[in-house]
């Protein structure tokens, strides 16, 4: 059995040169040699070039990536491959990341999964998400280069190789189990995202909500063979007990690896301590609504179906929608009208005579006393990011996103490439 290796190599900054090297350094060290079709998988959830800045893999380390295969040969063709998230054609986020710049620069395809044909797989060690439609670009990859954005996480506590595989669902799938059973669906689809390399970039990493993250400076590339094992190290890393960390420790479970760092080759030219001590008092908003900064009061309810807190739901999608527009318009949660969100079914009192109390999810409702001058209801399971947008945050005073004219401008033409290219792309012959 392959021994589980984690090389950490201090990196301070983008610099070309430098990524190409360590990147090159981390692969021979760990006997790796590209071959065949190569994907490499990005993290490219969202990207806005007016406030959404450190989402997303730095698109200058997969260029360096590129050109490292490149160098090293063996490598049958090279492709850059992501499907990003909240349901908004990837093309738009390729663009405002830069990451559609430097595959042209690399001279390789960038392609959405949303877009390609796709090949139902079932998966036989699933628990939830039991069949998948598996994109070409992944079904027929002979070498998957994972490449994920290190960044705190408002539900999983961090994101990494492991929750990098949400992002090789097609749009049409990405929303199944995404709900209180997204811990155990993380695990379910590394049957058909386990990777031969991982190449996390921790050069800057994200506080906050996740996808419109702030940044924090950590200077560093984790290189490893084993999704598990760097999910491990960047746990420790981040100040989490692996064991603890919900979707790690079901990976564990399962057989993928065990969850002791003593159990890991680690190495290189910076310890785990070291970076540990570099986000010591570090807080990351949105993990915890009780602690925001605002007139609004949360109350988080259960999925009646299974008993459990939806925090993979209709509590994901309001820390998301809350945290997007904090980062657009730092300030508006402090400044929100007074109110209430109830997520799921709330076992207790929900009282707010005169002000405005909106009820989120389908199975959302009061267990006990309920007063509200006004009640909102918007369904879903769980509730969309579109329909928060649109049609919960004016209630509260909080600017949305989704009414910037820019942000309107780009979503309309987005939209409209990717239906056109949803139709033209499975009838193209893979490159």
């Amino acid at each position: 059995m392959t021994k589980r290796k984690v090389i950490i190599r201090r990196c301070d900054a983008y610099d070309q040169g430098t990524l190409e090297r360590l990147i090159g350094e981390g692969m021979e060290a760990l006997g790796m040699r590209p071959r065949g079709r190569v994907l490499i998988k990005p993290n490219v959830v969202t990207a806005n070039k007016e406030y959404i800045h450190h989402s997303y893999t730095e698109p200058r380390m997969v260029e360096a990536m590129v050109k490292v295969l490149k160098h090293q040969g063996g490598a049958e063709s090279i492709t850059i491959g992501e499907s990003g998230g909240i349901g908004i054609p990837s093309r738009m986020f390729f663009a405002e990341s830069g990451m559609a710049d430097a595959a042209k620069r690399a001279g390789v395809p960038l392609v959405d999964f949303s877009e390609e044909k796709t090949f139902k797989r079932s998966l036989e060690k699933a628990k939830w998400h039991t069949t998948m439609e598996v994109a070409r670009s992944i079904n027929e990859a002979d070498f998957k280069v994972w490449m994920p954005k290190l960044k705190y996480h408002i539900v999983t506590d961090l994101t990494n190789a492991l929750k990098l595989n949400v992002g090789i669902l097609t749009h049409k799938e990405r929303f199944h189990y995404h709900d209180d059973r997204l811990h155990e669906k993380i695990v379910d689809l590394l049957e058909v995202g386990m990777p031969d390399l991982v190449v996390s970039d921790a050069v800057i990493i994200g506080k906050g909500f996740e996808s419109s993250p702030w940044p924090v400076p950590l200077g560093a590339l984790l290189i490893s063979n084993d999704p598990l094992a760097v999910d491990v190290v960047a746990a420790h890393i981040l100040g989490y007990d692996p064991e603890k960390v919900r979707h790690l420790k079901e990976a564990s479970d399962r057989g993928y690896g065990s969850l002791s760092i003593s159990d890991i080759d680690v190495s290189g030219d910076v310890t785990v301590e070291e970076l540990a001590s570099r986000l010591h008092g570090v807080v990351s908003p949105f993990q915890d609504l009780q602690e925001l900064d605002t007139p609004i009061r949360f109350y988080e309810g259960i999925n009646p179906a299974s008993g459990n807190i939806c925090d993979g739901g209709c509590i994901c999608s309001i820390k998301g929608v809350l945290g997007t527009s904090e980062k657009k318009n730092e300030g508006s949660m402090k400044k929100a009208k007074p109110g209430a969100i109830v997520m799921g079914h709330y076992q207790g009192d929900v009282v707010h005579p005169g002000e405005t109390v909106a009820l989120i999810g389908k199975c959302a409702g009061v267990s006990g006393l309920f007063e509200a001058g006004k009640v909102v209801k918007i369904g879903g399971c769980p509730a969309t990011v579109k329909d928060l947008m649109l049609f919960l945050l004016h209630h509260f005073r909080i600017k949305s996103p989704a009414l910037d004219p820019r942000n309107m401008t780009l979503l309309i033409w987005y939209s409209l490439v990717h239906a056109i290219m949803k139709r033209v792309r499975p009838l193209m012959r893979p490159r």
